[in-house]
């Protein structure tokens, strides 16, 4: 109730009605000459106030381009990608960055129900994309063509965005100043369980997210942040993006988070403070960077999938920095949970000292969040300490998704949205993931849950959880309903003898694997996640 009452307060702060481009527009002018977005593939630097102003005439490069309502991004993080978000949104137009690394189905989804017309992209990054189904030319707007002749009004407008107030810029270039529930930005979910659905964001979602997360975090102006998750995944989008431009805090971009040794550079050049990274990420910085190059670091945030513990144990024995877990859902905006550090005990205080921080958990929950737990099959509600269905309320929950209303009335009910994820909430509010609703099977009327049997199959054949060598699917059975399928990238796993060994251990036939299915490596997505839509198929496919 007191969390209930948290957010119903929350949801009336003044900024939630504000529009994303209004904030941005103050934010690079208070910041114009204090931060910038140094890009760590070239070593270009692009300071708030030449960010505003290239973004003002690209703006009306758009508008000239397109009469559509969004426009679609096919950019890596970067100059080039953040400054195309922003003159997207000072064009009026919804930002809708494509998942360049999907297959060609999903993409063409997206584009159809988005209802693109033009692309902003660069021609280095279409040469090197060159497996990629580009769209034809004449949709393709290239950033390195059309800027280069604009240079003479791009100097003009640095000049006027300095003499000019917010308001007055504002005024000029027909920036709203309220956005509250109108559709912002358009993100389309990775598909790891079907086919991308379009979530919309709001102002006010995207608003209320970068407020909650900015708010938790704490960071300074003289702060940085690496930004190499890419554009069109939620956290990449949020937290790398919106929140530097609108709080002034500067970004260090690199096209992927997969070259962990060159991020580690980067991370030691720039004195980076805040590194973003899911556990994939993590064990490659284990494996690449040495204990100096973090010396700068003051937060690792990690989400999208469970923090193995060996991962985290490591990763601070290395280099001296707890790794702390989040929580979030693109339709979430993304933020709703992360662990900090704890706050240290004042000298000579007898008083406890809330924890920030619980290993295993998510975190406590961002200001103006509320949370439900429900029976997954009969949706009455638990008591919080109880696993079952996480149901969330608060301003950054999403609008919608885009053009199928069903889908949408499955996951919100009277302003609450189901998460999909089963968890329980302790004592002290930290909520606790204890699998994905689609990485469970319902196997002779019991729930198995596919991550448990995973770290049990990994401690029985002496696997570590630092590396991802197997996966569990359920498929069909006629018997059971479901059964249980192994994928495994090592081919040494011999079934009767696993079979045996659990067995030993005490755990019950159901969650046995009944075979193994060999593959050269796990499906994985680029943001680090596992393809369930992926190994479903090579599992059914071997049935």
């Amino acid at each position: 109730n007191l969390l209930i009452a948290a957010e119903t307060a929350y949801a009336a702060r003044p900024i939630l009605k504000s529009h994303l481009a209004w904030e941005i527009l103050k934010g690079l002018k208070k910041n114009s000459r204090s931060a910038e977005i140094i890009d760590g593939n070239d070593g270009g630097r692009l300071r708030f106030d030449k960010l505003l102003a290239a973004a003002i005439v690209l703006s009306k490069v758009i508008r000239q381009e397109t009469q559509q309502k969004r426009v679609g991004i096919i950019l890596p993080p970067g100059k080039g990608g953040l400054l195309a978000n922003l003159a997207t949104l000072l064009a009026g137009k919804v930002p809708v960055n494509l998942n360049f690394t999907a297959g060609e189905k999903a993409i063409q989804s997206c584009i159809a129900q988005a209802g693109l017309d033009k692309f902003i992209t660069a021609d280095p990054f279409v040469r090197k994309m060159s497996s990629f189904t580009w769209p034809p030319n004449k949709q393709l707007v290239l950033l390195d063509r059309v800027l280069p002749p604009l240079k003479t009004r791009i100097g003009l407008w640095l000049v006027l965005s300095k003499i000019l107030s917010p308001s007055l810029l504002a005024s000029i270039l027909k920036v709203p100043k309220k956005g509250g529930s109108e559709e912002a930005v358009l993100l389309f979910t990775s598909g790891s369980s079907g086919e991308p659905k379009g979530v919309v964001l709001s102002h006010r979602n995207l608003l209320a997210n970068v407020n909650q997360f900015g708010s938790r975090i704490d960071l300074h102006s003289s702060d940085k942040i690496l930004g190499c998750l890419p554009l069109f995944h939620s956290f990449g989008c949020t937290v790398t993006m919106w929140y530097p431009m609108i709080e002034g805090v500067t970004v260090v971009t690199y096209p992927s988070p997969l070259e962990v040794a060159k991020l580690a550079e980067l991370i030691e050049e720039h004195s980076i403070n805040l590194l973003l990274a899911t556990p994939t990420f993590l064990r490659g910085y284990l494996r690449k960077a040495t204990k100096e190059q973090f010396a700068s670091l003051k937060l690792v945030i990690t989400g999208a999938e469970k923090l193995p513990k060996k991962v985290a144990e490591s990763f601070e024995e290395r280099f001296g920095k707890p790794v702390l877990e989040g929580y979030g859902l693109t339709e979430t905006s993304p933020v709703t949970n992360v662990n900090l550090p704890d706050a240290v005990k004042p000298a000579g205080s007898r008083g406890p000292v809330l924890p920030n921080h619980r290993f295993g958990s998510v975190g406590l929950f961002i200001p103006g969040v509320a949370v439900r737990i429900t029976d997954p099959d009969a949706n009455e509600p638990l008591p919080l300490h109880q696993s079952g269905m996480i149901w969330l309320r608060g301003s950054n929950i999403f609008e919608g998704y885009l053009g199928q209303p069903e889908k949408t009335a499955s996951v919100m009910k009277n302003g609450w949205f189901k998460t999909g994820d089963l968890g329980r909430v302790d004592e002290d509010g930290f909520l606790y993931i204890e699998g994905r609703l689609s990485r469970f099977s319902k196997i002779g009327g019991e729930m198995v849950p596919h991550e448990t049997v995973e770290d049990l199959i990994n401690k029985a054949i002496g696997h570590g959880d630092d590396v991802r060598h197997i996966a569990i699917v359920g498929v069909p059975d006629e018997a059971k309903g479901e059964a249980l399928v192994l994928l495994s990238s090592n081919p040494d796993i011999d079934l009767q003898a696993l079979r045996s060994k659990l067995t030993e251990e005490g755990i019950p036939a159901l969650w046995i694997p009944k075979k193994i299915v060999d593959v050269p490596e796990i499906p994985m997505l680029a943001s680090g996640k596992l393809d369930i839509k992926g190994c479903e198929t090579v599992a059914r496919a071997a049935e």
